[in-house]
């Protein structure tokens, strides 16, 4: 007892000293508000000289509350007054620990008067923004100390009064406990309380015990919070205690129940009652109580939480389906409405529409997709360019990184004012009120920002920004895969397009249309390509590589340039694509060698010469489709050419040509697989859709490609297209002579006349002097070192005089610098000086020397250039 005396002394003490500290605190705080808000205080702090004003005022405010300081300073922490006037003038040197300059606060501290209880409170100018100043009251914690000392001896004699009347209680109890318990030992008894009280307390169920009339005998702490229990309950009937009246009724009844939901307030209680003795009734009752709307609350969280697992799960399905970055976000947008929000919006930065990657986060994104189940007009539309003031949730959580959620959007003064003030009022005239705006990140780079908006049910709140991040999460890896794909298909179909030709050469033989289409979901290897041959003649090339993306259209261009090569040495198609096929092979063995990238893995090739003179097509192919030939009167039939497996698969067997006399006005149709056959339709129909759509005649080859593409284009290619349509066309018969030579030098002045005869014709008179050189060292090689039969065939196409040269020989002349002592030689140098171009094309027996020259370049005249002046040129000095 003497033990707790003292403790309860010193606890008297304690409670004391922090009484009188609290109302030290309540003083100075309430001293210190008054005189912040006193009339005259902010006129006196804005005035010129504060402390002449406020030093008498706060002296007497000091003596009059009975505080030990009143100081006020200025926002930069200058005092103007202050008990001791040396300070006033002095700068307080930090501000408080724990203290915001913006409120009033209460801090004990060490200060200039010692150890103190301190309020300060800013005092605000009239804008209620501004800090004019700032006012401190203190009291001392020896004044506390002071009051403690003066009060130690009322709580020593408290302290000892109710040690004495706790003795005598405690003489009281143990007198009656031993006249109730019988003589029951007190641990016996302590014991059986601890059980009996640990065993009411602690269950998580309400535990009422009722008598036989009625009366509530006891109640533990569940009990009494489930039902909002009086103090005074006990021994108060049921009825009386303000419960609901059929909860009442069956507590009193003291009939069993088992598990009947009442309701208490805003609880619904499981109610279970049992009699204390089953066999008497007028022995009372017990009732439990269990409160099962944390039950139903938790039931309901685990169905909100189901239900987002649920969509996260088809927001994993339905989001990315496609690789093209804006239907992606409108993937986003549907799976969020209306299951999360009311309306979705998905605005993105547009290097990001581009393929390309965003330096970093801007005000500025593109909106590209919206869906709601209304309002969506009063949005921005898709496709505008938003600029986002700072302070909306969109350029905040751009900088931040993180979700940004805005409870009331109907807040005055809020940022969609800032932004647009009369879209702003549409928005919240149709209803929404809350928005959650969350940036879509990937690899720690913000690629937009989806909104979610809400118009109907609750608000957002906390816990639906996780949802919203991770549905966000989700979505940003499917638009950034479709970025990056998009980055290299526009880089796959820059690098196609560069590598196509970008238009094709008009020519006198064909009249050419063609198309090219890139497939939607990669660049292929589709190719096409015009190319002028000697003698009037003209090469007709479409191809395809295998596969897609930069590595296919990178083949392709080197295999377009090599049939380039191939085709300036004029050789026959079989020929040219051996040589090509042995170019794909070495690429591949190349590639597939020293490093680790994917080959060629095949390509196919059609190629024909088309020689408008005679009207024949000379075709061979490896493994491409088949031509189409559309002849005047509008006939289809596909051209029967000898088949090869595709480029670069090591066939071993030669390729073959086929020959075809075409009517002028034919048109031929080159394409590639993708315009015949697709996922959804065989190549056996594709074929037949082509031959319907070519049927007819009288129609020019753009209008034949318009019409392909119209019948045959699928909604979305999965392999690029390419076209090529051409219309034959003959010479006219009087702009060709032919000759056959007879193996004598002495024919060739004759023919020389002759030749020189047709210039005349063709009015062509200028180039008689180059033309009879041309011809006579041709014609005079071919005799001297050439087999029979010998042909001169000369044609004028448009600007061009062809001059061909035809033998059955298979030996070729070379160019070279003769001395001044050979003979011979100097021939070959005169035609290569007068020809504008010259070579030798090969055929299945013999060869043919050609030369061009122009009709619209100046003659020379044999009075300007004599063959002697040409000879002069070259000395064997030089060599």
């Amino acid at each position: 007892m003497v033990l707790f005396a003292a403790a309860a002394g010193g606890a008297l003490v304690v409670q004391a000293r922090e009484s009188s500290t609290q109302e030290a605190r309540q003083l100075s705080k309430g001293v210190a508000q008054s005189f912040a808000r006193a009339p005259g205080t902010l006129a006196a702090m804005k005035s010129g000289d504060p402390t002449e004003l406020l030093q008498p005022r706060a002296e007497d405010a000091r003596k009059n509350t009975g505080v030990d300081y009143v100081v006020t300073f200025d926002p930069q922490g200058f005092r103007w007054t202050h008990p001791d006037p040396k300070l006033i003038g002095k700068h307080i040197y930090a501000v408080r620990e724990g203290g915001a300059a913006d409120r009033p606060f209460t801090r004990t501290f060490e200060g200039s008067l010692g150890l103190a209880v301190d309020t300060t409170v800013p005092v605000y100018d009239t804008n209620g923004i501004t800090i004019v100043g700032f006012v401190s009251v203190g009291v001392t914690v020896a004044s506390v100390d002071d009051v403690v000392m003066d009060q130690l001896p009322q709580l020593l004699g408290f302290a000892g009064g109710a040690l004495a009347v706790a003795a005598g209680g405690t003489a009281l109890v143990s007198w009656r406990l031993r006249r109730q318990t019988r003589g029951l030992d007190p641990s016996e008894m302590t014991r059986m309380y601890e059980h009996h009280d640990a065993v009411l307390h602690a269950v998580r169920e309400g535990v009422l015990i009722i008598g036989s009339d009625g009366r509530l005998l006891l109640a533990n702490d569940e009990a009494r919070r489930l039902l909002d229990l009086p103090a005074d309950a006990e021994e108060r009937r049921v009825t009386d205690l303000g419960l609901e009246a059929g909860t009442a009724e069956l507590l009193g009844s003291g009939r069993p129940a088992t598990d009947v939901v009442h309701l208490a307030g805003d609880r619904l209680l499981a109610v279970n009652v049992r009699p204390v003795d089953p066999g008497d009734r007028t022995s009372g009752s017990v009732a439990t109580l269990r409160d099962t709307t944390e039950l139903r609350a938790l039931a309901g969280r685990a169905e909100v939480a189901r239900e987002r697992l649920g969509l996260l799960y088809e927001a994993g399905v339905r989001i990315g389906t496609t690789l093209d970055v804006v239907r992606t976000a409108q993937e986003l947008a549907e799976v969020a409405v209306p299951r999360f929000a009311d309306t979705a919006t998905v605005d993105l930065l547009d290097p990001i529409l581009r393929g390309a990657v965003s330096a970093g986060p801007g005000p500025q994104m593109r909106r590209v997709a919206v869906h709601g189940v209304d309002g969506v007009r009063s949005l921005y539309p898709v496709g505008e360019l938003i600029r986002f003031v700072p302070s909306s949730p969109a350029a905040v959580g751009a900088e931040r990184g993180r979700a940004v959620l805005d409870v009331d959007l109907t807040a005055p003064g809020g940022w969609m004012s800032a932004q647009d003030p009369v879209r702003a009022r549409r928005v919240l005239d149709l209803g929404f009120h809350s928005l959650i705006t969350v940036p879509l990140q990937a690899r720690g780079v913000v690629l937009g920002m989806a909104s979610f908006w809400r118009s109907a049910g609750d608000p957002f709140g906390r816990e639906d920004l996780a949802f919203a991040e991770e549905l966000a999460a989700r979505a940003a890896v499917a638009v950034d895969n479709a970025r990056r794909y998009t980055r290299e298909h526009t880089l796959a179909e820059s690098l196609q397009r560069s590598l196509l030709p970008g238009s094709l050469p008009d020519h006198s033989a064909v009249e050419v249309a063609h198309r090219y289409l890139p497939a939607l979901e990669g660049v292929g290897g589709d190719w096409f390509d015009v190319i002028p041959l000697p003698g009037a003649r003209v090469a007709l090339v479409v191809g395809d590589v295998v596969g897609h993306g930069l590595h296919a259209a990178a083949t392709m261009g080197r295999l377009r340039t090599a049939v380039h090569n191939f085709s300036a040495l004029d050789l026959p198609p079989d020929e040219l694509l051996g040589h090509l096929d042995e170019l794909v092979a070495r690429i591949d063995s190349d590639e597939n060698g020293e490093r680790d990238h994917e080959g060629v893995a095949g390509a196919t090739c059609l190629y024909a010469v088309y020689d408008p003179a005679s009207g024949m097509c000379c075709l061979s192919r490896s493994g491409h489709p088949e031509p189409a030939l559309v002849l005047p009167d509008g006939t289809v039939e596909y051209l029967r050419v000898p088949g090869s497996p595709p480029l670069g698969l090591g066939g071993a067997e030669p390729f073959e040509t086929a020959e075809v006399s075409l009517p002028e006005g034919s048109r031929l149709v080159f394409y590639t697989d993708g315009l015949v056959e697709d996922r959804e339709r065989g190549i056996d129909s594709g074929l037949e859709a082509l031959r319907h759509a070519l049927a007819g005649a009288r129609r020019s080859p753009e209008e034949t490609c318009q019409d392909v593409l119209d019948a045959l284009l699928p909604a979305r290619s999965s392999d690029d297209i390419a076209l090529l349509v051409a219309r034959t066309r003959l010479l006219d018969p009087s702009r060709v002579a032919e000759w056959d030579v007879p193996g004598d030098p002495a024919v060739v002045a004759g023919i020389r006349t002759d030749v020189t005869g047709r210039l005349r014709t063709w009015g062509l008179e200028e180039l008689a002097f180059t033309t009879e050189l041309i011809v006579s060292e041709l014609v005079t090689n071919a005799i001297r070192y050439g087999i029979g039969p010998i042909r001169l065939r000369v044609l004028r196409d448009g600007d061009s005089l062809i001059c061909e040269v035809a033998d059955g020989s298979s030996t070729s002349p070379h160019l070279r610098r003769a001395a001044i002592t050979d003979e011979g030689g100097r021939g070959l140098f005169l035609v290569a000086r007068f020809a504008r171009r010259w070579g030798t094309r090969y055929m299945a027996r013999g060869k043919v020397i050609w030369t061009e020259q122009s009709t619209r370049s100046p003659a020379v005249e044999p009075e300007e250039l004599s063959a002697d002046a040409l000879l002069d040129q070259w000395e064997d000095a030089a060599w």
